[in-house]
C-alpha cells in the first residue's frame, strides 16, 4: 500500500480526480482533474509544479567521494566543478544500463545522487578501499520541481537565490520562506525549470510558497499523465518502458548499453577505470547492434484508417506505453515503447527501439497502429531527438514572462 509523500496533504487536497499511481511506495497524482491537458498547457506555457519526492535520493560524502562516484558512473565524475549537474548512467560489468539519474556536486567532497530504483546496496557493495559515507536521504529530502516559461518568475519573487545567474545544470543553495533549499536547473520536461530540494518536513512550506503565486504567473500542480507527453517531446527514456535497469530486466532483450540508448555522450571511456568499462568499450569498436531513436508518424494515414470505418480520428493525448511491433516490410526491426501526440508540435512522435541498420535520421519505416481491433501498419520516419527544445531552456538569465 503506497503511503504519503512530503507534499500528500497538499496534493490531496487539489486533486479532484483522485487518480493517483503508485511511484517507488508513495501515492503520486496521475492527474488532478478529469484529463491532463491544463497541466501540460501549463509546462509549455506557464510554471507547473510537481512532486518529485518519491524519487530515490543518496548522499555520498567523504575525502574519496569524488572516486567513488567516478568509479561508478559512466561519465567523468572528475570534471564535476561544484555546483555542477550531471545526468548520467551507471553499469554493471556488461555495460548494461542499471539505473540513470543525476549527480549534484554540492561541495568539494559531497554529492548527492538521484536514482529511479534503489541502489543503496549496489553502491555500498562497490564501495571497498574508498574512504566515503553513502546514506539514503530519500525519505529526509524532499523533492519539488516547477517547469515552464514563467518557472523563474515565480522563483525570482519568492526564492532567496539569484536565479538569473544559475545556468542549465547547475544548483545554488538560498531559502524559501525561511527555508534552507538547493535549487537545481535540471527537470524532466525539456523545457526551463528548476528542481527544489529541502527537508521533507519542510517542502509543504515551499510548496505553499510557489502556489501563492498561482495567480501572478498560473502556476499550476502537475501529474504523472502530464509529465510523460513532456519528457516524449524532450526525448526522455522512462525505466520499464522504454529500457528496463539490468537487476530488473527478466530476459537479455530488456538490457541496454548506454550505447543502445543513444546516450554516448555519457560514456568517457578515456577516464580511469569504471564498471563495465571494458565491456563499452569492446561495444563501440563493434558498434550497438539497435538504437533507441525518435519517429514522426504519418498521422495524415492514420485519419484514413479511422474514416474508413466511419469515426472521427483519435490522437492518442495520453501517452502510450505499450510496445508495439515496428517494421521495414514485413520484418520486424524493433518495437516502439512510447508515444503520443504533440500539442505543442501537433505531431504524433513516438521512441522505438531498432536495429541499428534502421536508425540513421530520414530512414523510413513501418510500426503497427490498431483501429478497431484491426491492425495496420503505418509509415514512420527516423528523426534526431529532442523532439521540443526551446531556447529558454538554457538561456542565461532566462527571460521574464512576456519577453521574446
Amino acid at each position: 500500500m503506497p503511503i504519503g509523500s512530503a507534499v500528500h496533504d497538499r496534493t490531496l487536497a487539489l486533486c479532484k480526480s483522485l487518480n493517483y499511481r503508485e511511484w517507488s511506495g508513495f501515492f503520486s497524482v496521475s492527474a488532478y482533474e478529469a484529463h491532463h491537458e491544463h497541466e501540460y498547457a501549463a509546462i509549455r506555457t506557464s510554471a507547473a509544479l510537481i512532486d518529485i519526492s518519491p524519487l530515490y535520493k543518496y548522499l555520498i560524502t567523504g575525502k574519496e567521494a569524488t572516486g567513488f562516484v567516478n568509479r561508478l558512473i559512466t561519465r567523468d565524475a572528475t570534471k564535476l566543478a561544484v555546483g555542477q549537474v550531471a545526468y548520467t548512467t551507471w553499469c554493471d560489468e556488461d555495460g548494461k544500463v542499471i539505473d540513470d539519474g543525476t549527480v549534484s556536486r554540492l561541495g568539494d567532497d559531497r554529492y548527492r545522487w538521484t536514482a529511479a530504483d534503489p541502489n543503496l546496496r549496489w553502491f555500498q557493495g562497490n564501495a571497498g578501499g574508498f574512504d566515503v559515507t553513502i546514506r539514503d536521504v530519500s525519505e529526509e529530502v524532499g523533492a519539488l520541481a516547477l517547469q515552464g516559461p514563467t518557472s523563474a518568475d515565480v522563483l525570482r519573487q519568492v526564492a532567496d537565490v539569484d536565479i538569473d545567474a544559475l545556468k542549465y545544470f547547475r544548483v545554488t543553495s538560498g531559502a524559501i520562506r525561511n527555508v534552507s533549499v538547493d535549487v537545481s536547473r535540471t527537470g524532466y520536461t525539456g523545457d526551463l525549470g528548476y528542481e527544489i530540494w529541502m527537508p521533507w518536513e519542510d517542502a509543504g512550506r515551499v510548496w505553499d510558497a510557489l502556489v501563492d503565486h498561482s495567480q501572478d504567473y498560473l502556476v499550476r500542480p502537475a501529474g504523472m499523465l502530464a509529465l510523460d507527453v513532456a519528457r516524449i517531446e524532450a526525448g526522455l527514456l522512462l525505466t520499464e518502458v522504454d529500457f528496463f535497469g539490468s537487476r530488473k530486466a527478466l530476459i537479455s532483450s530488456q538490457r541496454y548499453s548506454p550505447f543502445e540508448m543513444g546516450l554516448d555522450r555519457l560514456v568517457s571511456l578515456d577516464k580511469s577505470e569504471f564498471v563495465g568499462q571494458a565491456a563499452l568499450r569492446n561495444e563501440r569498436l563493434a558498434g550497438p547492434p539497435r538504437r533507441i531513436v525518435g519517429l514522426e508518424i504519418d498521422w495524415p494515414a492514420i485519419e484514413v484508417l479511422f474514416e474508413a470505418v466511419g469515426l472521427p480520428p483519435e490522437p492518442p493525448i495520453v501517452a502510450s506505453r505499450e510496445a508495439v511491433p515496428v517494421y521495414s516490410g514485413r520484418e520486424q526491426i524493433g518495437k516502439l515503447t512510447s508515444m503520443v501526440w504533440s500539442p505543442v508540435l501537433k505531431k504524433l512522435i513516438a521512441l522505438a527501439t531498432v536495429h541499428r541498420n534502421y536508425s540513421a535520421s530520414g530512414t523510413k519505416i513501418l510500426i503497427e497502429f490498431t483501429v478497431q481491433a484491426v491492425r495496420h501498419k503505418v509509415e514512420a520516419v527516423v528523426v534526431p531527438t529532442p523532439f521540443f527544445s526551446p531556447s529558454r531552456k538554457t538561456a542565461t538569465p532566462p527571460a521574464t514572462a512576456g519577453s521574446s
